[in-house]
């Protein structure tokens, strides 16, 4: 049968269109590299900002909690402008304002180092000499001498009223807040974009691969905070030869500013490719959508429409914002949308929670440095991540999932993670014996925390100030918090290898004692080795339903809402869990605080030791507590979404046989008209003639 002459391919139109799709294909994957390396540039800082906790915390001098504010910052600046950056951006040019967002963001990363050249030199406390023909040094036991007594911590050190005006860290938090404000359009704007310009079969993988991305950047961050925690704060400004501690001690601070340069740096390359991509792409040439309820979700007002929104020109913001309100109250409407929003909300609670404080957790629990702890979590623990995620991809594209299949397997991923997490609580380590906090002077009795005491018979005429932290190792194994409180009256060496002798308290041996605490924690080592093997696995299998979860949000919202669905989604989760999630987190963790340090001029600072075992059941039960109670409202929002697909699919058999007998009444009467000069497959099809039949 002959095509009608409009309909017959002509020589001009076959290579235009041919080559429309072909600059919409390569303009689309421009578009895709450009944001993966914003995504990479975005999840590099964001984890990086994870690893440095611990060095902030020592720096600042200030405790978990408000490390916790700090982070949650980022998810205030976020909360600013995310729900008009998503509404009234998918009317606007999506990629600008994507390049606008890279730009903030590498400002405010900046911003966060600035404290390091405005802050004066780290200054710990050490009763070890620099070198031995120092001046400086005292007696560890200064006996009878009664100006070194625990009076004198009270006594502010000179300079203390200027060092006492500088919150430095209120630096960092706004530095935050303008990155937050600067990631809001990002995944938004980049994710609609994406999935409107590319055809359905492919949306799935694309976005999989740069969600991938976005994992394989915290692997660059975590290592990135691993070599800069090796590196002293000070470094090029002080005598590294005078540095008397170690990277492993509770009192070392690492280069923390370096890595914020060098984010800020790849964040603002990040922005340049946007600049130069289309505000919209030809629309994919595509057969015509068949007829089946995944495809035709039941929350679409037409049976054939697609997910896909070509961005009308824009009309002026008062009828936008007008329209702001109905839409949301229509986008809240929806009850799969508010479910999924309610699990994913608790769900990251936990999943924030556990993340921000875990390489922390590592190296308290595990007696680990934090160079090590963010090595391990760059190296294992996050490429474990990425794998799940490109692999959930995968399977998505390979299996052809409905709705009902990718809630499904996200859901059984998270099941099976969750219980194979459980044995995190069997890998208990020991606390470290530290007399007078976890263990008396002589060794043999177990304290609590009520009957913790520094002080004992052995170092009552030493007159030492309890402020202090600068640990030593007996020879008998303890570790005391400082020479004085050890009793050691004499001294040789200097540096690393101070060696304190006639110690009081340690009644074993030649009574002497070295620098640093005590490394005698083997079960510790024993069992990390499985901890990490099991947080591999478990990260793997959980991130498996994270594609399909994803694909899920997309594909149960109408075209035109999924910009501002996607907003609304990334605007509760980090108000709700985003913000307070590291607070409460952190506010729990400070409970099992055993030894807190005390800033230069009085008040409380960063904690030096921790109840290990109090510490391991508080974050975990906490992190475990939040995921069973979302399991519930996996249990109803599956039910709910099963209904649907049932009643959509009853609609289905109901409504097919008039679209058939529709398209058959149409194609006989082209017949007519046009003689044998038709063919079916060109035939159009009119939505209103199926309502009157």
């Amino acid at each position: 049968m002959d095509l009608p002459n409009k309909e017959r391919p002509s020589p001009e139109n076959g290579p235009k269109s041919a080559r429309g799709g072909r600059q919409c294909c390569s303009s689309l994957k421009k578009f895709l590299m450009a944001l993966s390396f914003a995504y990479f540039a975005k999840a590099l800082s964001g984890s990086y900002m994870k690893s440095t906790i611990t060095q902030l915390e020592r720096r600042f001098d200030i405790p978990s909690y408000l490390i916790g504010v700090i982070d949650g910052s980022f998810e205030i600046g976020n909360l600013l402008v995310i729900a008009f950056v998503s509404y009234f951006g998918a009317k606007l040019h999506r990629p600008k304002i994507i390049a606008i967002g890279c730009l903030l963001m590498s400002i405010g990363t900046f911003l966060i180092a600035l404290p390091h050249f405005l802050i004066g030199r780290y200054k710990f406390e050490t009763s070890i000499r620099s070198s031995v023909n120092s001046s400086s040094y005292l007696s560890p036991c200064p006996a009878g001498d009664l100006s070194t007594g625990p009076s004198t911590s009270s006594i502010p050190n000179p300079g203390c009223e200027h060092e006492s005006r500088l919150s430095m860290w209120i630096y960092v938090f706004l530095g935050n807040i303008l990155r937050g404000i600067g990631e809001t359009p990002v995944q938004p704007l980049g994710i609609s974009y994406i999935d409107d310009y590319a055809l359905e079969e492919n949306a799935a993988f694309y976005i999989g691969c740069v969600q991938t991305i976005s994992v394989i950047g915290p692997v660059f961050g975590y290592l990135l905070g691993s070599v800069c925690a090796k590196i002293y704060v000070d470094i090029g400004f002080v005598n590294m030869e005078s540095i008397s501690i170690t990277p492993g001690d509770a009192r070392w601070v690492g280069a923390w500013w370096l890595g914020y340069l060098i984010a800020g740096l790849i964040t603002l390359f990040s922005a340049v490719p946007f600049w130069f991509l289309p505000k919209s792409l030809p629309m994919p040439e595509r057969p015509l959508p068949k007829y089946s309820p995944e495809r035709t979700s039941f929350i679409k007002n037409s049976k054939l429409m697609e997910h896909k929104y070509q961005a009308d020109e824009p009309t002026n913001f008062l009828e936008m914002a007008k329209d702001f309100l109905p839409t949301l109250r229509s986008l809240l409407g929806n009850p799969v949308y508010f479910l999924y929003l309610c699990v994913t909300i608790i769900q990251f609670n936990s999943l924030i929670g556990m993340v921000t404080y875990k390489p922390k957790y590592i190296e308290q629990h595990y007696a680990q440095s934090a160079s090590k702890a963010n090595f391990l979590m760059g190296a294992i623990n996050i490429p474990a991540v990425a794998l799940g995620m490109f692999s959930g991809g995968v399977i998505m594209k390979k299996f052809k999932l409905s709705i009902m299949g990718a809630a499904k397997f996200a859901l059984g991923t998270s099941l099976l993670g969750y219980f194979l997490s459980l044995f995190f609580f069997a890998m208990g380590c020991e606390n470290a014996s530290v007399a007078g906090i976890t263990v008396s002077y002589n060794g043999t009795d177990r304290l609590y925390k009520e009957d913790a005491s520094l002080f004992a018979r052995c170092n009552a005429n030493c007159q030492c100030p309890e402020t202090h932290w600068d640990p030593v190792c007996g020879e008998n194994g303890l570790t005391y918090v400082s020479p004085c409180l050890a009793g050691c009256r004499a001294s040789r060496g200097s540096g690393m290898d101070t060696v304190f002798q006639q110690c009081s308290c340690i009644t074993v041996g030649n009574q002497t004692a070295s620098a640093g605490q005590c490394n005698n924690r083997d079960s510790c080592q024993r069992v990390f080795p499985y901890f990490l093997a099991l947080s591999v696995i478990t990260s793997f299998i959980i991130s498996l339903g994270g594609t399909p979860g994803y694909m899920l949000l997309i594909r149960c919202i109408k075209p035109q809402l999924k910009s501002l669905a996607l907003g609304f989604h990334t605007l509760a989760t980090r108000t709700l869990a985003g913000i307070p999630a590291p607070i409460y987190f952190g506010a729990l963790i400070d409970t099992t605080c055993l030894k807190w340090g005390h800033k230069k001029c009085g008040g409380r600072g960063a904690c030096r030791i921790y109840n290990t075992t109090a510490y391991r059941i508080a974050y975990l039960g906490l992190t475990f507590g939040l995921r069973t109670a979302s399991f519930f409202l996996c249990v109803l929002g599956l039910v709910v979404l099963q209904r649907h697909v049932q009643k959509q699919e009853r609609s289905t058999l109901t409504n097919g046989g008039t679209v058939a007998v529709a398209g058959e009444l149409q194609a006989l009467r082209k017949d007519e008209s046009n003689g044998s000069n038709s063919d079916p497959q060109t035939l159009d099809y009119d939505p209103e003639r199926e309502t009157r039949l």
